[in-house]
């Protein structure tokens, strides 16, 4: 269930000790928010600490749906990423194109990759990780694996660049829970950098920020059905 051998392949030599102690949570120099826009669609590159929609808290009103809104009112929500998560974000512009794209995720015929560093060294180059998960109430926000009562949760993993104390992955969710990543990862030992809600201490503090982007998207089109890819590098 967790961990299954894949093939081996050869791998990048390792760094000198991955991402930087004490990445910035911001946009790098000149990195572009609005990735693309058209009658249909808009993709952003969220920065990590940007909530995708407005929080209850007031300091959470400024969010990445309502910077696009601003220029495209009509833009509409068809998914999240986490607040300290950083990468691509696609809205809808029409409730037509949102009925669309909301279908294709439901129905998981959105391609999503992530990149992230992670505590410790994995001893196989790939896997995948199958464990259900469920809110933990008592600590909310916070999720946890639930074997029993937990909703289905997959996530496919490739080992992308090796250092001393730290990988790099490559993941692909085939599910979209909530925390799913950040859960996953924690629970077989490899928790991401900076995650306040699931590293332990010492992982936590490798990084200023967590180590999470959603690095490529592919989709059909909401109007024309042609498959369309969004890639953004890392900036950590």
């Amino acid at each position: 269930m967790v961990y299954p051998p894949t093939e081996a392949k050869q791998l990048p030599a390792p760094t000198a000790g991955g991402p930087s102690a004490q990445p910035s949570a911001r946009p790098e120099p000149g990195r572009r928010f609005i990735l693309h826009a058209d009658d249909h669609i808009v993709v952003v590159d969220k920065p990590a600490g940007l909530p995708s929609v407005p929080g209850r808290a007031p300091g959470l009103q400024d969010c990445a749906a309502v910077r696009v809104q601003s220029e495209f009112p009509d833009a509409l929500v068809v998914h999240r990423l986490d607040m300290a998560t950083s990468g691509l974000l696609v809205l809808a512009r029409g409730p037509q194109a949102q009925r669309i794209l909301s279908r294709a995720f439901e129905q998981r015929q959105i391609g999503k990759r992530y990149e992230a560093w992670v505590g410790g060294v994995p001893l196989m180059d790939g896997g995948t990780i199958d464990l259900p998960l469920a809110a933990d109430w008592p600590h909310r926000p916070r999720q946890r694996v639930d074997v029993e009562s937990g909703k289905q949760a997959c996530t496919h993993w490739t080992a992308l660049e090796r250092a001393a104390d730290r990988c790099r992955l490559e993941l692909e969710p085939v599910t979209g829970r909530s925390h799913q990543l950040r859960v996953h990862l924690a629970e077989i030992g490899h928790p991401i950098l900076g995650d306040p809600l699931y590293a332990p201490p010492r992982v936590q503090a490798l990084a200023s920020r967590l180590c999470l982007h959603a690095t490529r998207l592919e989709m059909k089109h909401p109007q024309t059905g042609l498959r369309v890819i969004f890639v953004s590098e890392p900036p950590f």
